[in-house]
C-alpha cells in the first residue's frame, strides 16, 4: 500500500465526495450504469456457494443495493465517498485507499460504481484484500478504458492544439487483472463488457454523467468549456450521428473479482499450465481447469 505521504493526487478528494453527495437528488433519472454494474455483481454473487454473512458496500447512490444485499440474509455496513451518500443509508464516509476498517472484518466486498476515481487503486486493493477474512471474495465492477471515446473525440477536435483532460484518466482489463494479482488476492479475474448508449446531442450526454456523480474531478482541472468550444464539441458529435441523428456512445465497464488467500483453497496449478475460469473462480477453492 502507498504511504498516505507519497499517495497519487491524481483526483481531488473533496470535489469527488461533493460530485457524490449533488447527484442525490435526481439520481434515478441518470442510474442506469450503476444498474448495470449492480446487477451483474449481484448475478456474479448468486454463483457464489458460500454464504458470506458480513458485507461492506462501497458506493451507495441509492439504498438498493443494501436492499438486495439484505434480502439474502446478509448484515451490510455501507461506505460511500460522498458524506450525504453514506449518511442516507446508515454508512460512513471513506476514501477507498484509506479505508478505516480493521483487518478482517467482512466475509464479502463489494465496490460498485467507484473505483474509476481513487488516487491508489493498487493501495485501495490491498486495503480490501486486508479487511476481509480469509476466504473472503471481493467483487467489483467501475467504468475503464475506452469509456466515451465519442465525447473526448469532440473536445479533442473543438479545443485545436490546446486541449484540456475533461475525461478521466482510465484503466484497461488487463491492468486491472494485474493490480488484482499484485494486491495479493487469489483466483483474480478481470472482464468487461461495453454498452452503447445512444444520444440526441452532447448536453444531454454530459448531463447524465454529471447526473451519476461522473463529473471531473481531477486535482489538476482544465479550464471551463467556453461556449464556442462546446457548441464545436456539439457539432463534431452530431457528425457522429446515425441516420437517425442520435450519435452512439460507449461505455466500457470492468469487472473484477478476487478472494483473500486461505489455506482451505485449492493451490493452482504451476503457470501456463491451466486456467480459472470465472465460473470456478466465483465458488471459491474450485480447482484451475484441466487438473
Amino acid at each position: 500500500m502507498t504511504a498516505p505521504e507519497t499517495r497519487p493526487n491524481i483526483f481531488d478528494r473533496a470535489l469527488r465526495a461533493r460530485h457524490r453527495d449533488r447527484m442525490l437528488g435526481a439520481f434515478a433519472d441518470h442510474d442506469f450504469l450503476h444498474r448495470a454494474m449492480l446487477d451483474e455483481l449481484l448475478d456474479r454473487l448468486a454463483d457464489v456457494q458460500r454464504d458470506l454473512p458480513e458485507v461492506l458496500l462501497i458506493g451507495c447512490p441509492d439504498g438498493s443495493a443494501k436492499a438486495a444485499l439484505e434480502a439474502m440474509g446478509k448484515r451490510v455496513a455501507c461506505a460511500d465517498p460522498g458524506f450525504l451518500a453514506a449518511a442516507r443509508v446508515g454508512g460512513v464516509q471513506v476514501d477507498e485507499d484509506a479505508l478505516p476498517f480493521a483487518d478482517n472484518s467482512f466475509d464479502l466486498i463489494i465496490a460498485c460504481g467507484t473505483l474509476d476515481s481513487v488516487n491508489d487503486l493498487p493501495g485501495a486493493l490491498i486495503l480490501m484484500r486486508r479487511v476481509l477474512r480469509p476466504d473472503g471474495l471481493m467483487l467489483a465492477a467501475f467504468a475503464g478504458a475506452g469509456s466515451l471515446p465519442r465525447l473526448k473525440s469532440a473536445l479533442l477536435a473543438a479545443e485545436g492544439d490546446r486541449p484540456g483532460q475533461h475525461v478521466h484518466p482510465q484503466v484497461d482489463v488487463r491492468s486491472a487483472g494485474d493490480l488484482l494479482s499484485r494486491a495479493g488476492f487469489a483466483m483474480p479475474v478481470a472482464d468487461g463488457e461495453t454498452l452503447n448508449i445512444r444520444y440526441g446531442d452532447i448536453v444531454r450526454l454530459m448531463h447524465d454523467l454529471r447526473g451519476m456523480g461522473a463529473g471531473n474531478a481531477l486535482a489538476t482541472r482544465p479550464p471551463a468549456l467556453s461556449r464556442d468550444v462546446l457548441m464545436r464539441a456539439a457539432a463534431h458529435f452530431a457528425d457522429a450521428a446515425d441516420p437517425d441523428g442520435r450519435t452512439a456512445e460507449q461505455m466500457v465497464l470492468i469487472y473484477l473479482s478476487g478472494w483473500k488467500p486461505d489455506a482451505s483453497q485449492a493451490a493452482p496449478a504451476r503457470r501456463g499450465s491451466a486456467t480459472v475460469s470465472l465460473a470456478a473462480a466465483l465458488k471459491g477453492g474450485a480447482k484451475p481447469d484441466g487438473d
